[in-house]
């Protein structure tokens, strides 16, 4: 009777939008207009108060693996199309303002109970909801629970009142009245603000970065600078860019960088100085290495881009300079079907060659919506899993990041591998909503109108261990194909370990 009773009411609310839509406005008064936008505008404030009650029971009855995603903010995001930053908002908002049961089952108070009541009467909106939750959580420590309750009820009285920007301000001057001196500093808060992140590439392919450095971490890289950015070192302008002992006088009279630019190019020599080492060691069974897929096409043409394992958008020109010092290799596609051509392995693990030969022609993870670069991804048993008779052969692979890796099972997602070779993911039926089954984001060269020139791809790999060893691959090339039989990660006869989960070669031992 409930499930019946639920269904009606919301069928209702369908039923008087579809008649309010089919209704003429043209006759209504400015200040019926007004009252109209008005009525809208409380529903529209109150709707979000039966989303936090409906989600909120939903992760009660079920959990986000057993709908068939990786977790909540997946499935909203699967399920209704929307971005997992949009997804997270709703299910933090769900959680604070939502109902809340004990664990004897007892009904509890949201955490957030002015809030909650306030945005159910249509009092506040969202935009006065986001500020409240953002102030409260940067409310001092030592603030008692029932003083919170005061701040958050004199808050929700203000937001009746004013527009989020005046709210903001209010709760931004009680923080401060609440802790004039701010946070004392000590290891346990620097170590929980320490981190360096990037932003996304902007238009000219540039990277920001952002970050703090522990004491330490500064110490060290004020020494690096102290030597590396110093003037005339390390400089690309430079024919032979002076990266030990001490520069020339005419290299540092010709030095006219910044001292951020001097910087930069001293990170870019101790990168590659530590690329260079041999000392990082593998990843995902290949030796750490900066690994760029772009095609044959491309570079004859000096037009274009290539795209890193990590998914960053190298222009060609550089993609060419980093080529000269490095090693090569070539991977071949069939110009009728799209497949991977001569790379089979009787073995659950793939082989170097098999892995390099998936980084050319997925570029990342397989799974529609995931961004996890190829760095990231496994190789995974697309067409049939090793433990149902499936082969590893590379037509029949395709590369998956771990978490989507362990979704393929029983009940759970499917992969195939459809007549264009792409990997095809079939979603369980609880997120099934007719939505594309290949991911092309890491594909950026679909974008480019179809021609008759063979599908050709390039990996240029800088190598960690610069090894250059030559590896059969079985099988003959027709006469329209062909091998670079130049193999650049390892000895023929290289085998990765079973018991290491990170190898390459589908997925963990408990995954699909």
């Amino acid at each position: 009777m409930g499930a019946e009773a639920v269904a009606a009411a919301i069928a209702a609310l369908r039923v008087a939008h579809d008649e309010l839509a089919a209704l003429s406005i043209d006759a209504l008064t400015t200040r019926e207009l007004v009252s109209a936008l008005d009525d809208l505008d409380m529903l529209w404030c109150q709707l979000p108060a039966q989303s936090h009650r409906l989600l909120a029971r939903l992760q009660c009855e079920t959990t986000a693996k057993e709908m068939g995603a990786k977790s909540w903010r997946q499935v909203l995001a699967i399920r209704w199309r929307i971005s997992t930053s949009e997804a997270g908002r709703r299910l933090d908002e769900a959680a604070q303002l939502g109902p809340r049961r004990s664990l004897t089952g007892e009904p509890l108070d949201p955490l957030l109970p002015c809030t909650a009541a306030a945005q159910a009467n249509g009092l506040i909106n969202g935009e006065h909801v986001e500020k409240i939750r953002e102030a409260m959580d940067r409310i001092p420590g030592f603030v008692d629970t029932a003083s919170r309750a005061v701040i958050e009820a004199d808050w929700v009285y203000v937001a009746t009142g004013v527009g989020p920007k005046e709210l903001k301000d209010y709760a931004e001057r009680a923080i401060f009245m609440l802790d004039q001196d701010g946070p004392e500093p000590d290891d346990t808060e620097r170590a929980r603000r320490r981190g360096v992140s990037k932003g996304p590439q902007g238009r000219d392919k540039m990277t920001p970065l952002k970050g703090n450095l522990t004491p330490e971490a500064w110490a060290i890289y004020e020494a690096i600078f102290a030597k590396w950015a110093a003037p005339g070192m390390c400089n690309p302008a430079d024919e032979i860019p002076c990266v030990s002992g001490t520069p020339t006088q005419e290299q540092i009279d010709n030095d006219h960088r910044s001292l951020a630019q001097r910087q930069h190019d001293a990170l870019v020599a101790v990168g590659r100085s530590v690329l260079e080492s041999g000392e990082l060691g593998q990843h995902n069974g290949l030796p750490t290495s900066i690994i760029i897929r772009t095609t044959l096409q491309d570079l004859e043409s000096r037009a274009g881009v290539g795209i890193t394992g990590g998914g960053s958008v190298i222009p060609i020109k550089d993609v060419i300079r980093m080529a000269a010092h490095a090693n090569h290799y070539l991977a071949v596609f069939d110009g009728a079907t799209g497949s991977a051509l001569d790379l089979f392995r009787a073995r659950r693990v793939a082989s170097p060659a098999q892995r390099i030969m998936l980084i050319a022609r997925d570029g990342g993870c397989t799974k529609p919506g995931c961004t996890v670069p190829a760095y990231g991804s496994q190789v995974h048993h697309a067409a049939k899993d090793w433990a149902d008779d499936g082969q590893t052969n590379v037509d029949e692979l395709g590369l998956a990041c771990g978490p989507d890796n362990r979704m393929v099972g029983p009940d759970g997602w499917t992969t195939r591998i459809n007549a264009d070779n792409d990997v095809e993911w079939i979603p369980p039926e609880h997120l099934d909503t007719g939505q594309s089954r290949v991911n092309n984001y890491h594909r950026p060269e679909r974008l480019r109108p179809p021609n008759d020139e063979p599908p050709v791809e390039m990996v240029v790999g800088e190598s960690a261990n610069g090894a250059d060893d030559e590896t059969s691959y079985g099988g003959q090339p027709s006469e329209n194909e062909w091998f670079d039989e130049e193999w650049l990660y390892g000895p023929p006869d290289y085998e990765p370990s079973k018991d290491n989960p990170h190898e390459p070669g589908g997925p963990e031992p408990n995954a699909a």
